[in-house]
């Protein structure tokens, strides 16, 4: 047997942080809204006749190899160790590869635990709904990063498209923003900073503030939580004046949340973008390092993706995308 999946990454446009348990019971009406990008992360599972399983990453060179899942250790490429022995899976080598890089801050990891995780729930026969997939997906990152996870990064791999993921006491719940993919896809630069972010500690930093009551931290959350309503109106609308407003808004109280979300690299960066025509920008993710985006108008777009490479960046070239985790199998 062999199976192929690969599932989009994502930009998160507004209220990201509020989708790890429990900062969004503290906020009425917390949601997050993100869109999948074309970049994608793929995997590949192939039968094996000796019963061992091999794990390969092809973006580090990387390769391990145990006599049975159960003999995996997870001091080296620990994602895919720790869902091939979740899955009890022997007699196969699973082959990785991701379009984004490393420490990006656009769900990479999280779009190929997907990736890897639907193909092991076909391969084994163990799953069949996509919250199963999805809850697995989400425990094994918390074992690997040794943090608590968000929710929203696998709506997008799974579903694709423009989502606004509301998040109440009553659960999370998915809600297509039905806006054209093109429509966005003009108006969206991606830019890697060429520094790799580290999500784990700052929001894990950021949510014992919020716990701890920090009221810097929850005047800053109320503001997050106000521009991410304001974006899905405005989406919604195709108001991209009143997008880039809410886009700034929610970056400035993001700001506010910790010191190590921004750095003076990412503000010379956001600054050269600004004067060559951005409407707004942020980093995505958590911050740090990793991607920034910016939302420009479509006859601006080749001057700020200049802006950006000038200032040491570089360009993802990439799409808003419509379709979730996709998988094929030839038995």
């Amino acid at each position: 047997m062999h199976i192929a999946c690969s599932a989009p990454t994502r930009i998160d446009l507004a209220g990201g942080t509020f989708d790890i348990w429990p900062l969004y019971l503290f906020h009425d009406r917390a949601q997050t809204i993100n869109a999948a990008l074309s970049l994608r992360a793929s995997c590949t599972l192939q039968a094996r006749d000796d019963g061992r399983v091999v794990l390969r990453s092809e973006d580090t060179g990387e390769e391990i190899a145990a006599a049975s899942a159960a003999a995996l250790t997870f001091d080296r490429l620990p994602l895919l160790a720790r869902l091939v022995h979740t899955f009890a899976a022997s007699g196969l080598t699973l082959t990785t590869r991701s379009d984004s890089p490393v420490g990006a801050g656009i769900a990479g990891s999280s779009a190929m635990n997907i990736a890897i995780t639907k193909a092991l729930s076909v391969w084994t026969g163990r799953f069949e709904s996509d919250a199963d997939v999805m809850h697995t997906a989400m425990n094994v990152e918390a074992q690997v990063i040794r943090v608590p996870t968000g929710a929203q990064d696998y709506r997008p791999a799974l579903y694709g498209g423009v989502s606004a993921v509301e998040l109440d006491a009553t659960g999370v719940r998915r809600v297509k923003v039905d806006i054209p993919a093109a429509a966005l896809s003009a108006r969206i630069v991606l830019a890697y900073t060429g520094a790799s972010r580290n999500s784990g500690i700052n929001n894990w930093d950021v949510m014992k503030r919020r716990i701890d009551g920090d009221p810097a931290v929850i005047a800053a959350f109320d503001g997050i939580r106000d521009a991410a309503v304001g974006m899905r109106a405005a989406l919604l609308a195709q108001d991209w004046e009143a997008a880039g407003t809410c886009l700034n808004a929610e970056w400035q109280c993001r700001m506010r949340l910790a010191p190590g979300v921004t750095t003076p690299e990412i503000d010379v960066l956001l600054a050269a973008a600004g004067a060559a025509g951005a409407t707004a920008g942020k980093v995505c993710g958590a911050g740090g390092g990793g991607c920034l985006f910016c939302l420009v108008d479509p006859d601006r777009k080749a001057a700020v993706a200049h802006a950006l490479t000038a200032g040491g960046a570089t360009i993802l070239p990439c799409s808003i995308e419509e379709e979730g985790v996709r998988l094929s199998r030839l038995d």
